[in-house]
Order: C-alpha cells, then sequence, then structure tokens
C-alpha cells in the first residue's frame, strides 16, 4: 500500500504566479520570470522579487499596475503569416512584426495572444495563435513530438532517396536533427516543391537540412502544426478554432503531457 507523501509544514496551497499568469494569457512562462525581474508584477501593492511564490489565485495581482483579470476560456486562431513579418511583438529597428497585420486580422472581442512556436521572417503560412500560456509551452515542447509541416520550394538537386534517408534522422555542425518525413513533390527544372513533417521545431530547423542537402530554399511556407491546418486561410488573415475542437485538444494535450 503507498501513501501520499505529508505535506511540508507551512508551503502555501497554490501553484507557481508564473504557471497562473500564463494560464490567463498574460505572457508565456519565461517571459513572466522576465518581467518579474524587470519589477512589473505585483502582489496587493508589493513588488514581486520571486518567480518561485506560489498563490492559490490572481487575486490582488497587478501588471504594469494593472489588475489581471480571471483566466478566459482557451481560444486558438489560424493566423496566414506573411513573409516579412517578425514573430515579435515589437521591433525596436522599425521592422514590421506579426502584430501589426493581427490588428486588422483577429475579431474585435480577440483576447491578448502569443504566437505558438515561431516562423522566420522569410517564412510564410500558419502561425497559431492562443491566449493560453499553458497550452503554447505544451505544445511547443519538443518532448511532445507535436508534427509541423512545411513545404519548400528550393533550388538545386536532390533524389527522393535522399529525402527518404532523414528518417533516421541528421545531425548537422553538432546539431542532432530527429526523424524527419520528406518528399519530393514535383520538380520543374532545377526548382521541386519539397513536403516535409517535423516533430521538434528546432531553430531553422528545415531550412539548414536543406542546406546541408545542396538546396536552395527560395520559399518556405508551414501548412499544418498538429492537428490545425493552414488550408485556403488568405495570407494576413486569421481565422478562429471551433471552441470545443480548441477544449478537446487542451485536454488531451495537458492529459498526454502529464504521463510519465
Amino acid at each position: 500500500m503507498t501513501t501520499n507523501p505529508p505535506r511540508q509544514e507551512g508551503r502555501p496551497d497554490g501553484e507557481r504566479i508564473a504557471k497562473l499568469l500564463a494560464r490567463a494569457g498574460v505572457a508565456s512562462r519565461r517571459e513572466v520570470e522576465r518581467m518579474i525581474e524587470a519589477g512589473r508584477i505585483s502582489i496587493d501593492g508589493k513588488v514581486l522579487d520571486t518567480p518561485a511564490t506560489i498563490i492559490p489565485n490572481l487575486n490582488g495581482v497587478t501588471v504594469d499596475g494593472k489588475p489581471v483579470g480571471k483566466p478566459q476560456p482557451a481560444r486558438i486562431f489560424c493566423f496566414h503569416k506573411p513573409a516579412g513579418l517578425l514573430t515579435a511583438e515589437r521591433d525596436f529597428s522599425g521592422r514590421g512584426t506579426i502584430y501589426d497585420a493581427l490588428v486588422n486580422a483577429l475579431p474585435k472581442d480577440a483576447p491578448r495572444v502569443m504566437p505558438i512556436g515561431r516562423l522566420d521572417i522569410n517564412t510564410e503560412g500558419l502561425l497559431l495563435m492562443t491566449n493560453d500560456g499553458e497550452l503554447k509551452r505544451a505544445m511547443e515542447l519538443p518532448s511532445n513530438a507535436i508534427p509541423r509541416t512545411y513545404r519548400a520550394r528550393a533550388y538545386g538537386d536532390v533524389t527522393q532517396s535522399q529525402l527518404e534517408d532523414l528518417m533516421d534522422g541528421i545531425t548537422i555542425e553538432g546539431v542532432r536533427y530527429g526523424p524527419i518525413n520528406a518528399n519530393m513533390e514535383r520538380k520543374t527544372g532545377r526548382n521541386q516543391w519539397i513536403e516535409m513533417t517535423i516533430t521538434e521545431g528546432k531553430n531553422r530547423e528545415v531550412r539548414n537540412v536543406l542546406e546541408y542537402l545542396g538546396l536552395e530554399v527560395n520559399r518556405l511556407m508551414r501548412t499544418e502544426y498538429g492537428p490545425f491546418t493552414l488550408g485556403d486561410i488568405k495570407r494576413g488573415l486569421a481565422v478562429e478554432v471551433p471552441q470545443n475542437d480548441v477544449e478537446r485538444y487542451r485536454k488531451q494535450t495537458l492529459r498526454a503531457q502529464k504521463k510519465p
């Protein structure tokens, strides 16, 4: 017979403030920790100095002096990111960001949203946006192996056999990339469209792998992320995922994450 270990005396009930604020859509856990370091978060008027703070709820918590509202239901928007925009909230050099486009792409009642994963400035296609920091983190974790599918137009010569070898994984300049499902879609001269599905989402993974094979990527588009697809969403626009689908997927994802 097993028994639960006794709760440490004096240890408060609740959860870490970073997790609660992420769930409320304030920011990701990592960003919340940076906000705490910057002195932007307070509890009952006292500036917080550690992200290890455990609280039962967000009563009395303020960010930049503004009270934090109750967590809203998780929402996901499928945004067709155009090339040329940074996946960032702001850019001090004046370059355009996804939030410049989202001002007109999201409905008026949309909450503050954060990107799930990133697309570099020259990559277009599906970028998921959510108000749920916990779901964002779960979908980004490489250990959860959520598939992302891309279509790349590349110049150069490559064979289907070379692409199939990527299922064994590949090491490039000391970085190990896991299995990649890659297939030639069509070829015109020395330009070809290649579809690639990855599960780790490492920085510039698709570009790095194709360049290692001697190809020059001249267009890259993400078409799928988990069960969500770009479909026929027009560039620069966003479509909201039905609430029932979001809740069902959120429960499945967080439940899978907690399994040993």
